[in-house]
């Protein structure tokens, strides 16, 4: 069994604020330094370098987004209302997200190129993954007769996830949550017009 080790937990931990408040490029192992009060042979130590800590937290922060879906849909017993509480983990984008600084998939996606392949592609299969995951509720919401048998579930999925990340980006763009609580309202519509009580009503 692998002993903790708190100090690289410390160390992720709040290399992920800064990568998520401040961006990957403009944080500096000084900065980590700094924030953690530790000096940087205990980093080092236990990072090889700047990129593995940036890999270390993003990985961190997917595993805080993860929680937080699978809480929110726990209890819910139909298709939309896993889909809104999965996406109303973000209404307060603003004040009180997930994780400090935003959506980190987001952040990642936005500032992750090819000179650092890596983080691109970690990120690129997160954004993959919560889009198939998208996509197995509402093919749940299918099965169950909830929606229409005819709908295009990737399709779908696709448009309610880049709803959702373009409405937190909005959100923390104008400091205002309105964006986020517009495209929920938005999403609950289109939900509701693909459900099977709808067209037969």
């Amino acid at each position: 069994m692998m002993k903790e080790d708190t100090t690289r937990d410390l160390i992720i931990q709040t290399s992920l604020k800064l990568f998520n408040k401040q961006g990957y490029n403009l944080t500096s192992i000084q900065d980590i330094m700094n924030a953690t009060g530790l000096p940087k042979g205990a980093i080092y130590r236990r990072f090889e370098n700047k990129n593995e800590i940036a890999i270390a937290s993003f990985n961190h922060s997917l595993k805080i987004i993860w929680e937080h879906y699978f809480e929110a849909i726990q209890y819910k017993a139909s298709a939309t209302d896993k889909l809104l509480a999965m996406f109303e983990i973000y209404q307060d984008a603003v004040y009180n997200p997930p994780v400090d600084g935003g959506c980190p998939l987001l952040n990642t996606a936005i500032e992750s190129d090819d000179s650092f392949q890596e983080l691109h592609e970690l990120a690129a299969k997160a954004h993959n993954k919560t889009l198939l995951f998208i996509q197995s509720i509402i093919e749940e919401g299918i099965s169950s007769q909830e929606f229409n048998q005819d709908i295009d579930s990737y399709s779908i999925a696709s448009f309610l996830f880049s709803t959702v990340e373009g409405a937190i980006m909005a959100s923390r763009l104008s400091l205002n949550n309105e964006h986020m609580l517009h495209s929920i309202r938005q999403i609950k519509i289109l939900l509701q017009y693909y459900s099977v009580k709808n067209q037969e009503a």
